[in-house]
């Protein structure tokens, strides 16, 4: 059975109490890898400064505390990888849906299930349903 590591365990810590449920069902099936929960100012605006992020601090649900978001790798990472992204987007919604909890991915942002109409994609970002911020 997969596990995160220490780091991954720390910067899940940093999430929200339902992202943290999801993803320690998630870790159980699927292995991946967390690469960031709650986010400072200075990795904030680096985050927007180099296009990952459309959103500047404090804006994003990074930066919240705890963090409404989350990015997670499937492990071992492969950034070029496209379809193991997809596939596991699917997977921890799948998970996310039968916990009952209403997340958000950031290759579906309209959540329309057609991932050709997204002008952004951020395909590790993974995000609770609220009514207030985003990536």
């Amino acid at each position: 059975m997969p596990e995160y590591s220490q780091t991954s365990k720390k910067r899940l810590a940093t999430c929200h109490p339902d992202i943290q449920r999801v993803f320690d069902v998630v870790i159980q099936s699927f292995d991946c890898t967390i690469i960031c929960g709650h986010r400072g100012q200075v990795s904030q605006d680096k985050a927007y400064k180099t296009g990952k992020s459309k959103v500047r601090w404090p804006n994003s649900k990074h930066n919240r505390e705890p963090s409404e978001a989350v990015d997670v790798a499937p492990y071992p990472i492969n950034w070029d990888d496209r379809e193991r992204f997809i596939l596991m987007a699917g997977y921890i919604l799948g998970v996310a849906t039968k916990m009952d909890i209403p997340l958000r991915w950031g290759g579906d942002w309209n959540r329309n299930f057609i991932l050709s109409d997204e002008d952004f994609h951020d395909l590790a970002h993974f995000e609770l349903i609220t009514t207030t911020g985003s990536t």
